[in-house]
């Protein structure tokens, strides 16, 4: 006779696996929407001549990182600050950039 404990562990396996595979759906759909409005609110200050492009910013802080592996960037609309994300000998390091000017705020992980 199989064991009551085991059998009720697969009984619930199943359903915890699939909730647990529609919350990670769900946190993947709200990063999503929260990058593109970034990248909405991005293009929307550059439009209007308020941020640089973010190629212009790319340009003057990646030749300031030798040795570095460039992996991209993120924008926060509410401080029009640009994180470029670095990799080199496996560390992670961010830099800052203000998007009105492209100026290096701060550099951390370094």
């Amino acid at each position: 006779m199989a064991d009551p404990y085991a059998r009720r562990m697969k009984m619930l396996v199943k359903p915890v696996f699939c909730a647990c595979l529609a919350a990670l759906s769900l946190v993947g759909s709200v990063a999503a929407h929260a990058q593109d409005s970034n990248q909405e609110a991005a293009s929307q200050r550059r439009l209007k001549g308020q941020n640089l492009p973010v190629r212009e910013i790319e340009r003057r802080v990646v030749p300031r990182m030798p040795g570095a592996q460039y992996l991209g960037f993120d924008y926060d609309p509410a401080t029009d600050i640009y994180t470029l994300k670095f990799l080199r000998n496996g560390s992670v390091i961010w830099v800052d950039a203000d998007g009105r000017t492209g100026n290096i705020i701060r550099r951390t992980g370094d």
